[in-house]
């Protein structure tokens, strides 16, 4: 085999590609992306130290910071924008950086990966510091962009991620944690939107989920911090504070007018038959752990 990394080469089943027919065409992508999660529980070790780091670095103030570009840009942006609603994080918390600024969301900026010098002044403009971890995501695991914002990043004293496709990749070699998921030749040859994309796609949703359930943002299985922002979201809260104290839909949502839609604030102030003050209290003196301010264990 030539020199071209696992995720450029192409890929000997879909060799008569142009010749299938839909249906055809469909099995063969489905057959290809069945072995995503095997390669992404190959990694679990690594994605599990990096749900630790990450953790640490937002219970003590800082920031989780995604860099990428291209497809996996916008994943690290897709990704970070999803946070606040879901478990009400602050803004600023956790952010996506993708090379070639905003525009590069909904058009491709052509050379914008190529400068580590870009990627390293994209990070110094957001003051990264020791308190952040940076998490770099590239396919291929060699985008400058995404190699001069870890150095920079690892300059500046913060935790890093490298996260890539290919095994051996400079990206997962100069982080402090590498996470590397093979996903092998694309259906599509270099198209890395398929499954290296896939792939991307199922560790950021572990990052970011599995750091947020260590922070207390979710009661069992229920995301207690969302933001209910618009109708589905409001029905939602309703739903959560109904099923996490056992009243009916009535009595859940008058407790969750009484808190002013803090869902939280409305569990407590019906498991324990107190106030929204109260609670509230409670809350705090749990750093936001509902299930410490229920006085619960650990199931």
């Amino acid at each position: 085999m030539s020199d071209e990394s696992a995720t450029e080469a192409p890929n000997p089943a879909s060799a008569d590609l142009d010749g299938l027919t839909p249906l055809a065409f469909v099995e063969l992508v489905n057959r290809e992306d069945a072995g995503i999660a095997a390669a992404v529980a190959n990694a679990a070790p690594e994605i599990a130290r990096a749900i630790e780091r990450i953790a640490a670095s937002l219970a003590a103030g800082g920031r989780l910071i995604y860099v990428g570009a291209g497809t996996s840009g916008r994943l690290g942006v897709l990704d970070a924008a999803e946070m606040p609603p879901t478990f009400g994080t602050p803004p600023g918390a956790v952010v996506g950086v993708i090379a070639g600024g905003s525009a590069a969301l909904t058009r491709a900026v052509e050379g914008a990966e190529d400068s580590p010098e870009q990627g390293a002044l994209d990070l110094q403009a957001l003051a990264v510091s020791a308190a952040d971890t940076v998490v770099g995501i590239t396919a291929s695991g060699t985008a400058p962009y995404v190699i001069g914002a870890l150095e920079h990043a690892a300059a500046a004293g913060a935790g890093t991620i490298g996260f890539a496709c290919n095994p051996g990749s400079p990206v997962a070699a100069m982080a402090d944690i590498g996470i590397t998921v093979a996903t092998g030749p694309e259906v599509l040859a270099g198209s890395t939107r398929m499954k290296a994309g896939t792939a991307t796609k199922m560790v950021l949703n572990m990052l970011s989920t599995g750091a947020m359930v260590r922070l207390g943002k979710t009661y069992g299985n229920l995301m207690v911090d969302l933001q209910a922002t618009n109708r589905k979201l409001r029905a939602r809260s309703l739903s959560i504070v109904a099923r996490a104290t056992g009243l009916g839909r009535e009595a859940a949502a008058a407790r969750l007018d009484e808190a002013d839609g803090d869902v939280k604030v409305a569990i407590v102030c019906a498991r324990l038959d107190v106030d929204p003050g109260t609670a509230r209290r409670r809350l705090r003196d749990a750093g936001g752990r509902l299930r410490d301010a229920l006085g619960e264990s650990q199931p």
